[in-house]
């Protein structure tokens, strides 16, 4: 009998192997929400579309300035998609001002490089207020936060 009892305490109980899955579990769901990858492509997303207004808003500024205080044409007092459709600013600003004109990363095209292809969509807005003198380029497509820039 002695040696029968001895055989059953070597192992664990169920009770003891349910805690310690019960316990890596709740570890394991802690680590998943601090992570979060979903989160992390879009805040990566939203960085790449902080970075994309700021260097077609550098751009800008640089042709303004080679241009005496000119707005290029383009632009205008009412918002409007920066396309071959709208607000065509590829073909001024490329590569003169800018290597390469950046598109949202939702748009599947990265950079358009010189030439500028016939059709194409940045997924960025741009628009001109003729009261401040102030050019504002928006991502209507940012995930976490709004994207808008104005210089």
């Amino acid at each position: 009998m002695h040696k029968l009892l001895k055989q059953n305490q070597k192992g664990f109980t169920l009770i003891e192997i349910l805690v310690v899955i019960g316990i890596i579990a709740v570890l394991a769901a802690i680590v998943i929400i601090a992570i979060n990858p979903a989160r992390q492509f879009r805040q990566a997303r939203d960085s790449q579309r902080t970075s994309n207004v700021n260097a077609i808003l550098n751009a800008i500024g640089q042709y303004i300035a080679d241009n005496k205080g000119e707005i290029p044409a383009e632009i205008t007092d009412s918002e409007q998609s920066i396309s071959n459709t709208d607000a065509d600013l590829c073909s001024i600003l490329v590569p003169t001002y800018i290597p390469a004109l950046p598109a949202d990363p939702e748009a599947d095209i990265g950079l358009l490089p010189y030439p500028c292809p016939g059709n194409y969509d940045t997924l960025y807005t741009i628009i001109a207020s003729s009261s401040i003198g102030r050019i504002t380029v928006k991502a209507p497509k940012a995930e976490l936060s709004t994207i808008e820039v104005t210089r």
